[in-house]
């Protein structure tokens, strides 16, 4: 299965690369910490190094024994999977679902460096982050100079055109998930050219496209709106680089027309999936456009600034993102943040892995609806914006999967397919 080389291959190669990264930065840990910076590397490099021999002989998974705040959640969740066995051995890196000993490394990379003071917030994966970024330049000024241009006449854009910028704009932060470290093992994955060019050759490959749908919630919201209540847009974030770029081009769109008032990021509280957005990757991003000698690169950094100090754009990075647990399971594991996101208009989910804890990364037959493999996950109206890069897919027409399988059998895992796949709540 897809998932069995990317636990024999891909997860082995991106903690190698994590511990390449450690050895690198050895002598700025010795200029900034000393003798003890050097200390906590070498202490990393070890718990790294017995967490890939773990891995590739198919160890038994261990409990956590860190004291973070997540710990006691992620050993509950083993005891779940243990018991899911009846018995039969314990949960292995082999012998587990694919979700879960995924999950499961990047909380062991995190807890390598959190327990080993001073080099305890040091992101492995920044430098490949930072790569991506500058590697898509060129992608990044042409996106901010249309979104500028655009910004430009606005107030005079007739709802039909409001619609096509919507669609374009939807595109653009739908195929900048293709920007993706995991997914490349830390390869090279920027955005070359300009991402506009090519949305219309593109389109074809949307094999489910619910933008009317999306367009209809949002342009209803906001006729409906009074001056008493706010439009909320909840946008759970993927990738930073480029990707984060054409999301924060979206939002910044959506409250520039009034299609909402406010917009909430959440992104993750510990590195993940190599490329996956964080705090410290958000505010770098905005500082990088801010400080840029490009015009529309920095009047876009300038503005968005601005949408943070007025509170009109808001950061969110809750702890049950970087769990193991599926999206069903939210309304009980984190009853906080399920009726937080019960106060928003519309949820735009980002990326395969959310797609996967959405769907239960289950193997579903392609038709299943889409409502169904939510699983009774339905907080406000959803919509996923994914480039397909797991073999988990629903809501196809009949036939369609297997058409395109006769003759692309890598199609679920390529990058090459995308999907806007809306879900109204219950």
């Amino acid at each position: 299965s897809f998932a069995y080389f990317t636990v024999k291959d891909r997860l082995p190669q991106i903690l190698t690369k994590a511990i390449d990264t450690l050895h690198r930065h050895k002598n700025e840990f010795f200029e900034e910490h000393g003798e003890k910076g050097v200390e906590a590397e070498k202490r990393a490099i070890s718990f790294l190094s017995k967490l890939r021999n773990e891995l590739q002989t198919d160890k038994p998974v261990t409990p956590l024994e860190d004291e973070l705040p997540d710990a006691a959640l992620w050993n509950q969740y083993l005891d779940y999977q243990r018991n899911l066995l009846n018995g039969n051995g314990e949960p292995s890196w082999f012998q587990s679902p694919w979700l879960f000993v995924e999950c499961y490394m990047y909380r062991r990379i995190h807890a390598a460096l959190a327990q080993n003071p001073p080099i305890g917030s040091f992101d492995v994966f920044k430098e490949g982050k930072t790569q991506n970024f500058f590697e898509s330049q060129e992608a990044i000024i042409a996106l901010c100079t249309y979104f500028q241009e655009l910004l430009k006449n606005i107030k005079d854009l007739d709802e039909k055109q409001l619609r096509g910028e919507l669609f374009k704009l939807l595109q653009v932060s739908l195929w900048g998930n293709k920007c993706d470290l995991s997914f490349s093992a830390g390869e090279e994955s920027s955005q070359k050219s300009s991402p506009l060019q090519c949305l219309e050759d593109m389109e074809p490959y949307i094999i489910v496209n619910d933008m009317e749908k999306l367009w209809s919630l949002l342009i209803n919201a906001k006729k409906r709106n009074t001056d008493k209540c706010t439009v909320r847009v909840d946008i759970i974030l993927d990738n930073a680089g480029f990707e984060l770029v054409s999301d924060l081009v979206l939002t910044d769109f959506l409250l520039s027309t009034k299609l909402a008032d406010e917009v909430h990021f959440h992104g993750k509280s510990i590195p993940w999936y190599v490329s996956d957005t964080t705090k410290n990757d958000f505010n770098w991003t905005i500082k990088q456009l801010q400080s840029a000698n490009h015009m529309w690169m920095s009047r876009c950094g300038i503005n968005w600034e601005g949408n943070l100090k007025k509170g009109v754009w808001v950061y969110q990075d809750h702890m049950f993102w970087t769990l193991p647990h599926i999206y069903s399971s939210m309304a009980e594991v984190a009853p906080d943040l399920y009726a937080d996101l019960q106060k928003s208009n519309l949820l735009l989910f980002k990326g395969d892995l959310n797609y996967r804890k959405l769907t239960g990364d289950r193997k579903w037959e392609y038709t299943v609806p889409f409502h169904q493999a939510l699983n009774k996950f339905h907080p406000a109206p959803l919509c996923s914006l994914r480039t397909l890069k797991s073999d988990t897919q629903v809501g196809l027409k009949p036939g369609q999967g297997e058409q395109i399988q006769a003759s692309e059998p890598e199609w679920m895992t390529s990058g090459k397919y995308g999907i806007v796949q809306f879900d109204a709540t219950a």
